[in-house]
């Protein structure tokens, strides 16, 4: 059993961010360094297969000044209970960083879950052009998955904005993913957005994705030979004068993969946010509805999850 320890986790993010070292060395900005912070963030996700994950974080930052800019650690609890079964409990800790320099932005979120390294590293350029790379890697949280040797999940790739015009932008994405054991896949997914009404932040989008897995049904995750989804999406964006965003997200569309013929696919989301201050508290929440299986289901003729997420921080 593979097992990386919080010393490890924290020497990869800390090479992460040496690339901006030099940069972070010249500025005289003081704000950079303070605003320390306390958080809490509430995850909750149910499914059709009667799988329930809860997870309960506390976030202790040095420096939080936003999401691309902070430094601290998080602490979290899961409880895992696949397909119905007895609850399993783990621990997880990570090194949380951001960081903004040379154009580019840097977020990572890293670190153990006392058998493997988890987490996530994004990096993404500020451009018209928008360029990201990522890489992030969990358990799945099916049956086998959480057994005494877990499957994780290990998926990297990068994307990039094409800007068309004013009201017009295609998003492209191409990722390679890993799994314990011999399964690998290859993502492809693009978006094309059009602005309908952009003093009402509604826009219309057609999002396309498909992945081809080498070694399907290889353990009880959800890995056809193929999956392929065509999604339109409506979506409206609202600031409120006092600063908070509102959003909300919807569509029918269509999915098959090799073993079922083309059925109906339904996403819907909601989205809130309250203005990032210099000190004080902010708020952001999350509710998502969606029969998109992901890797944590199982294989099975029907499949819908729902999720919620809210996060609380307070600056000092």
């Amino acid at each position: 059993m593979e097992f990386v320890n919080f010393k490890c986790a924290f020497t990869i993010v800390a090479a992460a961010g040496l690339v901006y070292s030099d940069t972070l060395e010249a500025q005289e900005n003081e704000q950079s360094y303070v605003h320390p912070a306390v958080g809490t963030e509430v995850f909750f996700s149910t499914d059709r297969d009667q799988t329930e994950v809860i997870r309960v974080a506390a976030d202790f930052d040095l420096r939080n000044i936003d999401e691309n800019d902070r430094l601290g650690v998080r602490f979290e609890k899961a409880w895992y209970r696949p397909v119905g079964q007895d609850t399993q409990d783990r621990e997880r800790i990570f090194v949380l960083y951001g960081n903004e320099a040379g154009g580019w932005q840097l977020r990572a979120r890293v670190g153990t879950d006392m058998h493997t390294a988890i987490g996530a590293i994004s990096a993404n350029d500020t451009s018209a052009y928008r360029k990201e790379v990522f890489v992030e890697r969990d358990i799945v949280e099916t049956p086998m998955g959480l057994d005494e040797t877990p499957i994780y999940s290990t998926f990297g790739g990068a994307a990039i904005d094409l800007p068309l015009n004013d009201r017009n932008i295609i998003n492209l994405l191409a990722g390679y993913q890993i799994f314990t054991g011999k399964n690998e896949r290859i993502h492809l997914r693009g978006t094309y957005v059009h602005v309908v009404k952009p003093e009402l932040g509604l826009s219309a989008q057609l999002r396309a994705r498909y992945f081809h897995s080498s070694v399907p049904a290889e353990f009880d995750y959800y890995s056809p030979g193929y999956y392929a989804q065509v999604l339109p999406i409506v979506q409206m964006r609202r600031f409120t004068k006092e600063g908070w965003m509102l959003q909300a997200a919807g569509g029918i569309g269509l999915q098959r993969d090799s073993n079922r013929s083309w059925n109906q696919s339904t996403f819907a989301q909601l989205r809130i946010e309250s203005p990032v201050r210099s000190s004080g508290f902010s708020l952001n929440g999350e509710l998502t509805y969606t029969d998109t299986p992901s890797d944590n289901s199982e294989i099975s003729p029907a499949y819908n999850y729902f999720q919620a997420k809210i996060g609380i921080v307070r600056r000092f």
